[in-house]
């Protein structure tokens, strides 16, 4: 079972060196699931259910919120599994979750820049507005940053998939990633680990450079503005963005942008828990449900049901 790529299943400590917290991580993960699952399936019934809600801002949230249900349904349910069955996944299962997590992860990179460039479209370009950000350009951009992210995970899962696992078939983690299943790796790594670092520089940093950019000229434009309630309508849709998106960005960096040699368990799960599991709950709260015309569009929503 431990000879190369004859490892047939791999053995997932998760949280065990805590047990006596596992009854209460295991309500905290499966509230967080629940939350996160219904949180953003409201906001896409909400937004799809209200022709008012029909602009380039609230499609991407709709994307953001698929993105967001794949995600934790990737991590999720496997890790309250563990915690009251079985710890191991098998071979096939690991790379299946590795593959649907890192498409995830990067469409969630791609579409925070995609929703500052309408933000910056919105606010510093308002008379090109419905011209730069028609229905075939949103479209396009939504297309982009799925084939973009899908392109990714497709080469760093194969890269991995390429990997013999013989020292050892225990993930020190609450899922399959790439840092903790290149320790696990007999093989040389240098590949893999550049690849992951590509990818992060150009999904990670690159994307949050464009979007402290376009912050940048926002900010400027918002400053210019003379109304104090127009400038305090402008900072409070952009103020949540930038803290979800220093919050997110901050912690895959992290993860991704180091050698696999220098993880640590313990440190690497709670940064994970961010990214997997708090981000994609809080996201509904601070985009939308803060919102006059969701909370609007919610209420109405309700009342006919």
């Amino acid at each position: 079972m431990m000879n190369g790529t004859l490892v047939s299943e791999f053995l997932i400590l998760g949280f065990s060196e805590m047990p006596h917290l596992q009854v209460p991580l295991f309500l905290s993960f499966l509230c967080l699931y629940m939350a996160a699952i219904s949180g953003n399936l409201l906001i896409m019934v909400t937004i799809s259910a209200s022709p008012s809600l029909h602009t380039p801002m609230y499609f991407f949230l709709v994307n953001l919120a698929m993105v967001d249900i794949l995600c934790t349904s990737t991590i999720l349910p496997k890790l309250l599994d563990s915690m009251v069955g079985q710890r191991t996944i098998s071979y096939g299962g690991c790379m299946t979750q590795l593959f649907f997590f890192t498409w995830s992860l990067g469409a969630e990179l791609l579409l925070f820049s995609a929703m500052a460039y309408d933000r910056f479209v919105a606010i510093c370009c308002p008379l090109h507005y419905s011209a730069w950000m028609g229905p075939r350009v949103c479209v396009f951009l939504a297309g982009l940053v799925w084939a973009i992210s899908l392109t990714n995970t497709s080469v760093n899962s194969s890269l991995v998939l390429r990997l013999p696992f013989c020292s050892s078939n225990v993930i020190e983690h609450f899922f399959c990633e790439i840092p903790p299943l290149l320790k696990l790796s007999c093989a040389p790594t240098q590949l893999n680990e550049a690849m992951a670092f590509a990818a992060d520089v150009f999904l990670a940093v690159g994307n949050f450079s464009v979007i402290i950019l376009s912050y940048g000229c926002i900010v400027a434009s918002i400053l210019k503005i003379r109304s104090a309630e127009g400038k305090r309508r402008a900072f409070s849709t952009c103020s949540a963005h930038l803290i979800v998106v220093s919050m997110y960005y901050s912690t895959v960096i992290y993860t991704y942008i180091r050698p696999s040699s220098s993880y640590s368990l313990n440190k690497d799960k709670v940064v994970s828990v961010i990214y997997t599991s708090v981000a994609p709950t809080l996201n509904p709260l601070i985009y939308t449900l803060r919102n006059k015309d969701v909370k609007v569009a919610l209420r109405r929503l309700l009342s006919c049901c």
